[in-house]
């Protein structure tokens, strides 16, 4: 009886709170759009404007502290040759992997959207989406063992009889060095099998929505398998292509491990954030680096929107 008693308060607290939210729906819609914009505003958002600050401030020569006055000195730094070089290779670096995974993951994804179906298109997707699965360090460490000079790949192309194709990619000035563990050709190859599923799924789910009457109409009226892909599928592709081409540049743009473990001596923008950020290292000059990736990302999402990339998303 006293339960009772006790609980009828409270139910009738609770009726009047449910009855004044279905009454107020814009109150109703603010209470659950709170949490999540504090943590945007607040957490995201306010660590960026707090890394924006910290690159306006400079680093005292004589006595290597920081010197917490607002100036320009450390973007003047950031624009030397020897940066502006990391900025430029690191830039190149994400567009040669981009390309490469556009050109890889659309005749994958053409032949999901097109061809796959029943339990072959359900293999497709455990077969795109399984590397995910896995840690991201093992499968860079793994990597790293394939690459070496002793690993799979050198052993396959020596029993090939194709060890001196192998050499003489590594006697390449940019692209080799003493194994493909530690030149650039073996860190392309290892972003590649990261990044790759992120632009196949965006390209195929693009594919999926051209409609095979289209295709098929183009054909009708004698325009050629090359003419139709220029004039009907690559348009109507293009927005997924672009969402692939976003995932795949920024993960490569912002990537620090990789190029620590497989590339290299050379210093893309990660590493020079990551070793600048520690206590013997210049913190303003890494929030300055770490500006250049959200600017260049900026500058290519705005290009995007005018190329009407995003208007069939």
């Amino acid at each position: 009886m006293s339960l009772a008693i006790l609980q009828a308060p409270r139910d009738g607290l609770l009726r009047r709170i449910s009855d004044v939210l279905v009454a107020r729906r814009g109150l109703y819609l603010l209470l659950l759009l709170v949490p999540p914009l504090l943590w945007l505003g607040i957490v995201y958002l306010g660590s960026l404007f707090a890394l924006l600050a910290q690159s306006f401030f400079s680093i005292d020569e004589f006595s290597g502290t920081i010197v917490r006055e607002p100036s320009l000195k450390t973007y003047g730094e950031l624009l030397s040759p020897s940066n502006l070089d990391i900025i430029v290779r690191t830039v190149s670096l994400s567009a040669v992997v981009t390309l490469l995974s556009a050109i890889i993951a659309f005749p994958i994804a053409y032949y999901a959207a097109r061809y796959a179906r029943g339990r072959i298109k359900a293999l497709f997707y455990i077969a795109v989406m399984m590397p995910l699965w896995s840690s991201y360090l093992v499968k860079v460490y793994a990597w790293k063992l394939l690459l070496a000079k002793e690993g799979v790949i050198g052993w396959i192309m020596a029993k090939l009889g194709l060890a001196w194709l192998l050499e003489a990619w590594l006697a390449l000035p940019i692209l080799g060095g003493p194994s493909l563990s530690v030149s650039y050709t073996g860190m392309v190859l290892v972003f590649l099998y990261l990044w790759t599923p992120f632009m196949i799924l965006p390209v195929q789910a693009a594919l999926e929505r051209v409609p095979g009457s289209l295709i098929e109409a183009s054909g009708d009226l004698g325009a050629s398998p090359g003419q139709t892909f220029r004039k009907v599928i690559l348009p109507l592709a293009f927005p997924g292509l672009v969402a692939g081409a976003i995932f795949t540049f920024s993960l490569t743009l912002g990537d620090y491990i990789v190029p620590q473990i497989v590339g290299p001596s050379s210093l893309i923008l990660g590493q020079v954030v990551y070793t600048q950020q520690g206590t013997a290292g210049n913190i303003p000059l890494a929030a300055a680096f770490s500006v250049v990736p959200v600017l260049i990302m900026g500058i290519f999402l705005t290009v995007a929107k005018r190329l009407g990339a995003f208007d069939a998303l």
